[in-house]
């Protein structure tokens, strides 16, 4: 019993030195950093407000390349990603119907043109005979307006032969524009009516369209410069020009025209990010080089009352067309920083 009592005196004895121990460490305080290097004392000024925007790369216009009869596309010359020439044929449309009445037609005209003959030498017969008296007046004019009559039957059986061999010219689908095929969806094969697309064709210059709120409208302006906000169209391409507002407000949307020198129009309907301004707002701003990058978070070096320097966790925004940074949360105008790599 008394060596039991020994034993645990003698464990409470070494939980107490080790307790002792851990409370020494505990309570010895962090030794303070002098605060070194470029100082900035933070402060709240008026910057640009900029929304984020999503914009397409698009042509001037779209072209579409319509059938103009009804019909069968028996053939189908271009795929998407093809080039063409204002004019070329793309496809041709087929109907057996309209190819039996030009066939008439030509009956018609060949029939008429016979008529036409007959009645022009008999009206050279009648004229013979009543310049030697042998007809009256009145028989000479009854030949010439039969003659009259056969020519003018013959040039409307032309006009309609011409018109039917026509209407079978319009199955050869044109280009409407020189630029590339976007769709060109239709299979040969399928039966089309007039005005249904074929193909579908970029026509003018490449360009970047966006369309904002109406109630942001007013941040667009012929002329102005607008950033991209990531690299999509390449390292080389960072800002676009408005080059057109269009005045009308379509389903709460106002669409502008932006070009960016060295746009190209391989990808058609690329999705690109834009920064309009649509005023002034306070914030805080700062230097890049006064904030620092450690595992993901971002601090700030800020000068206490005692004259250290701690770091306080900040969170930063990238502010367009500068190398500052706006600080949404971390540090209160009236703060000292110290670049950052400061001892």
């Amino acid at each position: 019993m008394i060596a039991r009592i020994g034993f645990v005196a003698a464990a409470g004895a070494v939980v107490l030195a080790l307790a002792g121990c851990g409370g020494e460490h505990a309570a010895e305080a962090p030794r303070p950093v002098p605060a070194k290097g470029e100082r900035l004392t933070v402060r709240q000024a008026m910057v640009a407000d900029f929304k984020p925007v999503s914009a397409t790369v698009t042509t001037r216009d779209m072209a579409e390349a319509r059938a103009r009869i009804a019909g069968t596309l028996v053939k189908l010359n271009v795929r998407a990603g093809d080039s063409v020439r204002r004019g070329q044929v793309i496809g041709v449309i087929a109907d057996q119907r309209i190819g039996l009445e030009t066939r008439a037609y030509d009956a018609q005209v060949a029939a008429a043109q016979a008529q036409n003959v007959q009645a022009q030498a008999e009206l050279g017969r009648i004229r013979d005979l009543y310049d030697h008296g042998v007809y009256a007046k009145a028989r000479l004019d009854q030949a010439e307006a039969a003659a009259k009559a056969a020519a003018g039957n013959l040039n409307a059986a032309r006009a309609q032969r011409a018109a039917s061999a026509e209407t079978g010219a319009q199955g050869a689908v044109l280009a409407p524009a020189d630029g590339r095929v976007l769709r060109a969806d239709t299979p040969p094969g399928s039966v089309v009516m007039p005005g249904q697309s074929i193909a579908t064709v970029t026509a003018g210059r490449v360009l970047i369209r966006v369309e904002v709120p109406e109630g942001d409208a007013h941040g667009l302006a012929a002329g102005q410069t607008l950033e991209l906000a990531s690299q999509e169209l390449g390292p080389a391409i960072t800002r676009a020009t408005v080059v057109q507002v269009y005045p009308a407000v379509t389903a709460g949307k106002v669409t502008a025209d932006l070009e960016a020198p060295g746009l190209d129009g391989r990808l058609i309907g690329q999705r690109v990010g834009l920064s309009i301004r649509l005023g002034q707002r306070p914030a805080i701003v700062v230097p890049r080089r006064f904030i620092t990058t450690r595992f993901g978070v971002d601090y700030a070096r800020v000068v206490t009352a005692g004259g250290a320097a701690a770091d306080a966790p900040v969170q930063v925004a990238r502010t367009p067309g500068s190398q500052d940074v706006e600080v949404l949360s971390g540090l209160n105008p009236g703060d000292v920083i110290v670049a950052a790599g400061a001892a």
